[in-house]
């Protein structure tokens, strides 16, 4: 090789290692920046609930005997009064999980059931002053006591706070808890013997309520019974 060629090849290897140590320094401003592989659950971590976060309900149970010690009925909590109260004063309006909770709790002892409607075992409560009958045996009577669905023949008079005899009969027939008579005569009945005798004082609303009934009773009226019982029948 020529002395000058070789020393124009010389220069130019020199030039190429230079310019190769310069861009090998400079890749990583070159290359394309990494995208981070993030979980997808993390892309949604700040992101709000379409229709809010739920509301914790705490335990159903719970808000049950809540509910049914706020009635404090002595018959117990219908269904329709235990949603009612859970819709307005606990906000929990989950029909299918309250009958759920409410055969569960039966069938561990937690709540009695008495037909349609739901009791706390071992919890009495008093009726209210309006529901409550005033009974003073007068004669016990003798043999089985009458209870609901009997058949009993009664003998009555029935009078007015004033003293006013409003009606009376000898012989009256009637099933207990029949729906044949007023909600006192049913309460007030139960209990009684053959031959036995009892004076009833019943509050308007197991009467006739705010109606009365007919010119010989008035509305609101409470009203005062002796009542006999004659027979019982099944």
């Amino acid at each position: 090789i020529h002395p000058a060629h070789a020393s124009v090849l010389s220069l130019s290897l020199c030039l190429s290692l230079h310019l190769f140590r310069t861009l090998s320094s400079r890749a990583h401003l070159l290359a394309p920046p990494q995208r981070s592989r993030a979980r997808p659950s993390s892309l949604y971590l700040n992101l709000p609930h379409p229709h809010g976060f739920p509301k914790p309900t705490g335990k159903v149970l719970d808000k049950i005997l809540k509910a049914i010690r706020a009635g404090a009925s002595p018959s117990g909590s219908s269904l329709v009064y235990l949603k009612k109260y859970l819709k307005a004063e606990e906000d929990f309006e989950n029909n299918t999980i309250l009958l759920k909770t409410l055969k569960k709790a039966v069938d561990e002892k937690k709540l009695e059931k008495d037909g349609g409607s739901y009791k706390i075992p071992g919890e009495i409560y008093a009726p209210p002053a309006d529901e409550t009958i005033t009974i003073k045996d007068l004669e016990e009577g003798t043999g089985p006591a009458a209870t609901s669905g009997n058949t009993v023949t009664m003998s009555y008079e029935g009078r007015l706070e004033d003293g006013t005899v409003f009606d009376s009969a000898d012989k009256f027939r009637f099933m207990i808890d029949g729906g044949e008579v007023i909600k006192g005569w049913d309460r007030g009945v139960k209990g009684m013997k053959k031959g036995g005798k009892r004076q009833l004082i019943i509050p308007p609303k197991l009467g006739y309520g705010k109606k009365g009934s007919g010119p010989e009773i008035p509305p609101n009226a409470t009203l005062d019974f002796t009542v006999t019982l004659v027979s019982i029948s099944k």
